[in-house]
């Protein structure tokens, strides 16, 4: 498979909200550059880290998906349900590094401001 098909495979599965994480390798490593910059590594940590964004997704739109041999770089908008409150939009960079048919990097970019915040 080709880069694009896998990140598109992995975007995909977000829309059905079911096996999104397959697309993820083993030792995948994610970094979120939203203050405080944070970097998880294994499939395991990464799903368990993200487990709430990722259940607040009600749709999520790909702007733009550029590749360029193994690296993509997809910009997203999701729209989003938290537990309590309005739902809302979110923009969001995503870059993927891609290497024998999964995504083994992720790093994401986005502005926090409309998330809303613990009182």
């Amino acid at each position: 498979m080709t880069t694009k098909e896998i990140v598109q495979g992995y975007f995909d599965a977000l829309k059905k909200k079911k096996n999104w994480d397959a697309s993820l390798s083993d030792d995948v490593v994610f970094t979120s550059f939203t203050t405080p910059m944070r970097r998880i590594s294994g499939r395991a940590a990464v799903v368990e880290a993200t487990k709430g964004f990722y259940s607040m997704i009600r749709a999520v739109e790909v702007k733009d998906l550029i590749v360029e041999a193994a690296r993509a770089c997809a910009l997203t908008r999701y729209e989003l349900q938290p537990p309590s409150g309005p739902p809302f939009s979110c923009d969001v960079a995503e870059v993927f590094g891609v290497r024998d048919g999964a995504i083994v990097s992720f790093d994401i970019y986005f502005d926090s401001a409309p998330f809303p915040r613990a009182n």
